[in-house]
């Protein structure tokens, strides 16, 4: 760890605990003050393919508004402000249920892409650079709890296994931008990222429908959902910011050496 100062450490052992902390569902636990089932039943697989979908939708629209607005300057927009429009929009799932989830998953999403954005620019990262906005598309896929579906959970493991494929849509969308014809890599990059998404958006569904939670359970969920990937950005892209100051394996080996 030499190359990196006492300070830096500390910021990294911070960015390790963001990023590798509870899932969902502990931190759901966490704030009920009160355990939950660690095996919520899984949704049935037409359910698990609607929430694929809707999760794929709601990510193609995140892409179209990190293409097209988050160059904009800073509105000074908090991540509190963000988790209350979150707990509003979760009004709506809750109240409509899986039906609800297509109206309120796309703009809760939404939602959670500014905050993530605003704690990149915070981090010091360039907003414009395509590069910049995948990789706060790629926040949605480090919110761990991957499974069978997305074997590698760990920080590093999840980016190593996206790195072509994220690598290859900021190359097509700095030539192209968000043109659909011969965009194959975009649409890989947004499967990728729903594949692992999607999975943290059924337990999302699942918690919502705990009939002991009560009515509170979707402001309550949809509150923990986006500080959960709020805490995954700040790791995120402190990770990156000292990625840029020392180099992606130094600071890979100082993470490591911190397990």
């Amino acid at each position: 760890m030499s190359h990196l100062s006492s300070a830096e450490i500390e910021e990294l052992k911070r960015a390790r605990s963001l990023l590798e902390s509870g899932g969902l569902v502990v931190r759901v636990a966490e704030a009920l003050g009160r355990p939950l089932e660690a095996g919520l039943e899984r949704l049935p697989a037409p359910a698990r393919d609607a929430v694929q979908r809707v999760t794929q939708t709601a990510l193609e629209r995140a892409l179209g508004v990190a293409l097209g607005t988050l160059a904009e300057r800073p509105r000074g927009a908090s991540e509190r402000l963000h988790k209350a429009a979150a707990a509003a929009t979760g009004a709506v799932g809750g109240f409509f249920g899986l039906g609800g989830l297509t109206v309120e998953l796309p703009v809760a999403t939404v939602l959670m892409l500014r905050s993530i954005a605003d704690i990149a620019r915070s981090e010091g990262q360039d907003i414009t650079l395509p590069e910049t906005r995948v990789a706060c598309l790629e926040v949605f896929a480090l919110g761990g709890g991957g499974g069978e579906r997305a074997a590698e959970t760990g920080y590093y493991a999840v980016r190593a296994a996206l790195s072509q494929t994220l690598a290859e849509a900021a190359r097509h969308i700095a030539r192209h931008g968000l043109s659909r014809e011969g965009a194959p890599a975009v649409v890989r990059a947004v499967a990728a990222i729903a594949a692992r998404f999607g999975v943290v958006v059924e337990q999302k569904v699942a918690l919502a429908s705990v009939p002991f939670l009560g009515a509170v359970t979707a402001s309550v969920v949809n509150t923990v959902f986006i500080d959960h990937f709020q805490k995954r950005a700040r790791g995120h892209f402190l990770v990156r910011r000292l990625e840029e100051e020392h180099g992606y394996e130094a600071v890979r080996a100082a993470y490591e050496a911190l397990g």
